[in-house]
């Protein structure tokens, strides 16, 4: 975990607006001496972050490095809560197991665990999640919200919109939503959601919100049985993006919509969802574990649940399925 100083140290950096802050400044700022102000300047340099040093001026933050670091996703970062706490990994397992793990010793809400690899990433169903080294967004997120654990579900619905909206702000392109946790680009999957559950019969003890989102992958990048049915956002932007952006981008978004959810309940995100939803109005097939339902899709409920309507004019809820739209 980051130090203390050394958050208040990049804070500091963000709240600059790009202006040089002097040692002293830095100093009596986050209450140490100029000299750790110094050594944790350097170890900024060793991160890879490039700083320009002016005599009788200061510091500034001129360059932030390629790697996903804790200290460049919160140099810039505008939440209250998300990613205040990060865990940062190199190489690991599954982001979710870490959070788990976190949350259970007692990790605030807000607790982000973002690693450069997975080597055992994973979807719903246990799918595997393919999640090469330094290219993607593969990251858990640690919520405590005061909810019945039946509404759980919407909060992969919530962090669906969420993806989508940072998507379209860092690249200017619109996704789409494949109910439940699918975000499309030209019908090929840019990202997943997993949403998984420490509750006890009664509350919500913690939700973790496993997100991975294809960055700067190229098509050589993937395994062959994956090629036709997986992208990245810089294959359909045309230019390799700044990880670090997007996730800065989406923990902001996802920050004002779970406020959103809290205080107005879901309806105003169920809104939002069918405006970015893909299978809306098309027919489409669900596979679910008591049969396949074959129909049109209505939308959803305001708690979160798939409409589907079938030849015969009878409407479907469905909770959990895997859809397939029909060509």
């Amino acid at each position: 975990m980051q130090s203390e100083l050394r958050k208040k140290l990049i804070d500091a950096f963000t709240n600059s607006k790009e202006e040089y802050l002097s040692g002293q400044h830095l100093a009596d700022l986050i209450g140490c001496s100029r000299t750790a102000v110094w050594k944790h300047i350097e170890e900024l340099r060793k991160e890879g972050f490039e700083l320009e040093a002016v005599r009788r001026k200061g510091y500034r933050i001129t360059k932030t490095p390629e790697k996903v670091t804790p200290d460049e996703i919160r140099l810039g970062l505008k939440t209250e809560t998300l990613g205040r706490n990060i865990h940062h990994e190199e190489s690991v397992d599954s982001t979710q197991k870490i959070a788990h793990r976190l949350a259970y010793e007692g990790s605030p809400e807000g607790t982000v665990v973002i690693a450069e690899e997975q080597l055992s990433g994973r979807g719903r169903m246990d799918r595997r999640w393919h999640s090469p080294k330094s290219t993607g967004v593969w990251m858990s997120v640690i919520l405590r919200p005061n909810i019945p654990p039946p509404k759980a579900p919407q909060l992969t619905l919530i962090t669906a919109v969420a993806v989508v909206q940072a998507i379209e702000e860092l690249t200017g392109l619109t996704p789409q939503i494949k109910w439940p946790n699918d975000i499309l680009m030209n019908g090929k999957k840019v990202t997943g959601i997993l949403t998984e559950l420490q509750a006890d019969a009664d509350r919500i003890i913690s939700i973790i919100i496993g997100i991975g989102i294809n960055v700067n992958q190229q098509l050589n990048d993937y395994p062959d049985e994956l090629k036709h049915i997986a992208t990245s956002l810089s294959i359909e932007k045309g230019e390799k993006l700044s990880r670090a952006d997007l996730i800065k981008i989406l923990l902001g978004k996802l920050e004002n919509l779970y406020k959103l959810y809290l205080d107005k309940g879901f309806y105003p995100i169920k809104l939002l969802w069918e405006s970015y939803a893909v299978s809306i109005g098309k027919s489409l097939t669900a596979r679910t574990i008591t049969g396949t339902i074959y129909g049109k899709a209505l939308g959803i409920t305001d708690d979160g649940v798939l409409m589907i309507e079938d030849s015969n004019g009878k409407v479907h809820h469905v909770y959990s399925a895997d859809i397939e739209l029909d060509s």
